[in-house]
């Protein structure tokens, strides 16, 4: 596998790879920006029995769709300390059978407390998806007010023999 570099990333994006914009093309990596819907975990309703998720039998963490608030004009979602969300970026995917990529958090936000989870690998093939985000808060204190369009992250793209359709993503 071979690190594609800034050419090669512009190509991409020309090539509608990544639906982004060509300013968001660094080195050797693309910027992403984070879109305004989030999925945040529910509370227990009312009376409502909390078990353990037993995600080896197919249990999920129950999930609710959120549209980030919007006051005076301006969007955000303020993440408190300890909550879990699932977001997702605003550009779409497109790999071709030859390209998988990788994402990795920016480390300004990395330094205030946001975290991203280890599930940022895309495999070769994967199409017409935007990528999902899994963000927590780590501080102990002060929540974090998220934007739509703001930078979230960026992607680094690995070329490789390219894969037959059965094997991709």
């Amino acid at each position: 596998m071979s690190l594609l570099s800034h050419d090669e990333l512009v190509e991409l994006v020309r090539a509608g790879v990544l639906d982004a914009p060509e300013s968001a093309v660094n080195a050797a990596s693309i910027d992403l920006t984070l879109a305004p819907t989030i999925m945040a975990e529910r509370p227990p309703r009312h009376g409502e029995i909390v078990s353990a998720l037993d995600i080896s039998r197919g249990a999920v963490l129950p999930m609710e769709y959120r549209r980030m608030h919007e006051y005076g004009g301006e969007a955000y979602y303020d993440l408190m300390p300890g909550e879990f969300i699932l977001a997702s970026t605003v550009e779409t995917f497109n790999l071709p059978n030859w390209v998988s990529s990788e994402y990795m958090q920016k480390s300004s936000l990395a330094r205030n407390a946001l975290e991203h989870l280890a599930a940022g690998w895309c495999d070769a093939g994967w199409h017409g998806s935007n990528l999902t985000l899994e963000l927590v808060n780590v501080s102990r204190y002060y929540p974090i007010r998220l934007r739509p369009g703001m930078p979230i992250g960026q992607m680094k793209f690995l070329r490789h023999a390219p894969v037959d359709d059965k094997d991709s993503y």
